[in-house]
């Protein structure tokens, strides 16, 4: 059984991760987790100290832990990048900001590594308006490039596919052809994927955030810079890291908002999707690079979540997560496990590790923090 524990500050408070029940626990590892919270509140998204609390919150888990594995997640820069408009001297000042940050945190750990960029960020150029069609359209918040329809007409298939700023429609069965999906992944699969050209996203009746000034860019390939060995997909980070935990202690590292344009280390193009597919930011891109294999399905974008909410949803603390992913590389190793990030509602379930600590925020606004606590009792 998975225990979460919410920190606001003011308060700290224990549930049951599947169920969201109030939960009471005790023990070394919870007493632990409950000082770390207590001794790091999460400075919000867009503060400059959003990504040194990455780095001291694992540091501290580290130190009292001793984990073998660790996976992190900085993405401060993601979130000033797309909401504040920067020069260039800005930007360059931003990314070398983060990359202290990761250089902070190996020289003090003595971890080695794997280091990815996520993906570069383009200019938002304008909106593919959804809202007037005849079948549903859903979008995301966080999703430029893919949006998901539902019962079309035939007028609205002709409308997208002749619309200047739609790089293709996308029937659900060239999806699930693309990723052999199952009958069980494509009932949450939306019927048609709506694939924006670069510099352009949606608007839908779900997107409500603040205008961003930059989104991300068509990045089929990102930047991977590691001290083990070369690795040329993202599928492949997986297998590298596992294939060498028993001898060396190993940090899975990455920077969101940043790609090829911007890597300050050396570093090696690495395939970040397949066929038409890439991913952007955010759960699939990290699940996939932590599971070894293309996991789209587990938290598909552009389909109907809200079909699932209610008062019985399960894990009403991961988004739209509806189990814990197995095969990630924290879930299978037997040895101790952190994962430590700044973007929230899924870093607890794209890691497997044992213990989790990321910031409860939603939308940009600050909730303070949540540890996940999946295994306290390896030795």
């Amino acid at each position: 059984m998975s225990l979460a524990i919410i920190d606001a500050r003011e308060w700290q408070k224990t549930f049951d991760l599947r169920t969201g029940e109030k939960r009471e626990a005790q023990g070394p590892v919870v007493d632990m987790v409950r000082d770390v919270l207590r001794r790091h509140p999460y400075p919000g998204d867009m503060e400059a100290g959003a990504n040194r609390w990455v780095t001291d919150t694992a540091l501290d888990l580290i130190g009292k832990y001793r984990p073998q594995f660790a996976f992190l997640i900085y993405a401060w820069q993601y979130f000033v990048s797309r909401y504040s408009p920067m020069s260039v001297e800005e930007r360059a000042d931003m990314v070398s900001i983060v990359f202290q940050e990761v250089n902070r945190f190996l020289s003090l750990s003595g971890f080695d590594y794997v280091l990815v960029g996520t993906g570069d960020m383009t200019p938002l150029n304008g909106f593919i308006d959804l809202s007037r069609l005849d079948g549903l359209a859903v979008s995301s918040h966080w999703s430029a490039r893919y949006a998901g329809l539902f019962s079309p007409s035939a007028s609205d298939l002709a409308h997208l596919e002749a619309h200047p700023h739609v790089e293709r429609v996308v029937e659900r069965d060239e999806f699930m052809d693309l990723f052999n999906g199952s009958s069980q992944d494509a009932a949450r699969t939306p019927e048609y994927l709506i694939l924006a050209k670069e510099g352009y996203t949606f608007k839908s009746a779900g997107v409500t955030m603040r205008r961003a000034v930059m989104i991300p860019a068509a990045s089929f390939l990102i930047p991977v810079s590691t001290t083990l060995a070369t690795v040329h997909s993202v599928t492949g980070i997986r297998p590298l890291i596992e294939g060498r935990l028993k001898e060396r202690k190993i940090a899975l590292i990455m920077v969101e908002g940043i790609g090829t344009e911007g890597f300050l280390l050396p570093s090696t193009p690495c395939e970040n999707g397949k066929g038409w597919f890439y991913y952007e930011p955010g759960d699939g891109q990290c699940l996939t690079a932590a599971a070894g294999e293309h996991r789209v399905f587990d938290y598909p974008t552009g389909y109907k979540y809200f079909d699932e909410d209610g008062p019985e949803k399960e894990y009403p603390f991961s988004g739209y997560f509806s189990s814990i992913p197995e095969g990630t590389v924290g879930r299978a190793f037997p040895e101790r496990s952190i994962a430590v990030g700044n973007k929230s509602m899924f870093m607890h379930m794209v890691a497997g590790a044992d213990l989790s600590v990321e910031c409860f925020a939603r939308n940009l606004y600050n909730q303070g923090t949540m540890a996940v606590i999946h295994r306290e009792d390896k030795p």
